[in-house]
């Protein structure tokens, strides 16, 4: 009997060993990513146990990229964070949550992929959508998210203000513009996914705009057929950059977890994995194997008429911004 009772002891030991030895690493990411992160997460955890033979266990929570932000620098203990636009991670560094020298932890400024801006109509796009001066129209309803709490929002409004400029206007020109879109937007949503979900099964909308990888989860969750994809002539260059939340890990011990997990991204699995989710890899080759889901834009970097995603920010976003200028809360 006294045998038995050590043989349970230690058989219950060895487990509780086994599950103590699997750590746990929380990815705080933007919303239209969802999908891409849980087929990324398979393959990470494969990978970590192949080549050094620990366990770990990833877990995901997914927002509006800054309400993210917001919400792990009040104290929400992520690991890591993979937003949307930088300035979601300057504001966690500023406030002493990401290392200051984030951005050049890893490589491409700490973007392992890239997306833009399309639109999507309903099947067989009734309303004729080609461009961006098709979403002024009168009577057009066009589904954004809300600039002040997701990347996506601030992406779409600096994609129609670079659509203006490009074509040779001025930024007064560009302010016009984007105040008459935005006077066709009957709801802002939260975030990318809110966005979806108000156009396709709320059926609020003649257009959504949102990121380019979206149509391929749009097509997973709803069906093909659903939407058309609408390629503008113009549109804008969004980073998805990424960082470790220095605070978490210094607290639970995960750096070296957090960093491997962080660095796989730029590996050519998870470069193809991005492919497949239409998020843009940072690989030529893979941009090219890919090249009937990434249509030709003319994409335009952020730095070419608003300085830095930092400076749009001040500039367009903040409280009192040229955006709370032409948009009034309905």
């Amino acid at each position: 009997m006294k045998n038995l009772i050590l043989a349970i002891c230690a058989l219950t030991l060895l487990t509780a060993t086994s599950w103590a030895s699997a750590q746990t690493l929380l990815n705080a990411s933007y919303d239209v990513a969802r999908e891409f992160y849980k087929d990324y997460n398979v393959a990470f955890v494969a990978h970590y146990k192949k080549t050094t033979g620990k366990d770990v266990k990833v877990d995901q929570a997914h927002g509006g990229s800054s309400a993210q932000a917001r919400a792990v620098n009040d104290g929400l203990e992520a690991d890591v964070v993979t937003m949307n636009t930088t300035t979601d991670i300057e504001f966690l560094a500023t406030n002493g949550v990401v290392a200051k020298d984030w951005a050049k932890r890893f490589p491409n400024n700490a973007s392992p992929t890239t997306s833009t801006m399309l639109f999507l109509t309903r099947n067989g796009n009734p309303k004729g959508i080609k461009d961006w001066d098709d979403l002024i129209k009168p009577g057009m309803q066009v589904i954004v998210v809300n600039p002040k709490t997701g990347g996506n929002g601030r992406m779409t409004y600096l994609a129609a203000w670079a659509y203006v400029r490009k074509k040779g206007g001025t930024d007064a020109q560009a302010a016009e513009f984007v105040g008459k879109l935005f006077k066709n937007v009957p709801v802002l949503a939260k975030g990318g996914r809110d966005a979806t979900t108000i156009f396709l099964q709320r059926n609020i909308g003649d257009v959504l705009v949102t990121f380019e990888s979206e149509v391929i989860s749009v097509d997973r969750e709803f069906g093909t057929g659903k939407v058309d994809a609408v390629h503008p002539s113009v549109s804008i260059v969004a980073e998805n950059p990424v960082a470790v939340v220095e605070r978490t890990v210094a607290k639970k011990g995960t750096a070296e977890l957090a960093k491997a997990y962080l660095d796989y991204l730029y590996s050519d699995e998870a470069q193809e994995i991005a492919a497949k989710h239409a998020l843009r890899p940072r690989s030529a080759v893979l941009l090219k194997k890919y090249a009937n889901t990434f249509k030709p834009i003319q994409l335009v970097p952020v730095s070419e008429y608003f300085g830095s995603l930092g400076e749009a920010q001040r500039v367009h976003f903040n409280d009192g911004g040229q955006f709370d200028k032409i948009y009034t809360v309905k």
